[in-house]
């Protein structure tokens, strides 16, 4: 009998730490399930605002309740979705907007530790094309540059 997939086996086991470390600041409620109101929250303590509504239509592209392996299982088949759309770019960016700027050592950081982690040197190239002032990157500008619209 072939041995099963394992969703884990994908992900570098640092990787797997990030995503539990995550997963940890998103349950609020430490029930071991990610709701709406978990959501709401903690988006709310990192200075976002997100409504219950958006919150759960993020839950909704799970099947079933929002478990850890779920959450892996969701981030696996994102990330093995090829290109994104550009609305998925803007809001990816929008996670780090802080009233239309970018904390530029803050996007740095996630780009070199996160996902598909860029090199200092891809970053320094990539930085080189955005407009930033006083440490902060144009948002508007940024988008621009990564979407085709």
């Amino acid at each position: 009998m072939p041995k099963k997939a394992n969703i884990f086996d994908s992900f570098s086991h640092s990787a797997i730490q990030q995503f539990k470390e995550a997963f940890g600041i998103m349950d609020v409620d430490k029930d071991g399930l990610l709701s709406a109101s978990d959501l709401t929250a903690a988006f709310a303590n990192h200075g976002k605002s997100v409504s219950g509504g958006e919150a759960q239509g993020m839950l909704d592209e799970a099947d079933g309740p929002m478990n850890f392996t779920q959450m892996v299982t969701l981030f696996a088949g994102k990330m093995a979705g090829g290109t994104d759309d550009d609305e998925t770019i803007l809001k990816s960016f929008e996670a780090f907007e802080i009233n239309g700027q970018i904390d530029a050592e803050a996007f740095r950081h996630s780009l070199m530790t996160f996902g598909n982690k860029f090199s200092a040197s891809e970053v320094d190239d990539a930085f080189a094309e955005f407009q930033i002032d006083g440490g902060m990157i144009d948002a508007a500008h940024l988008k621009g540059l990564m979407c085709s619209k």
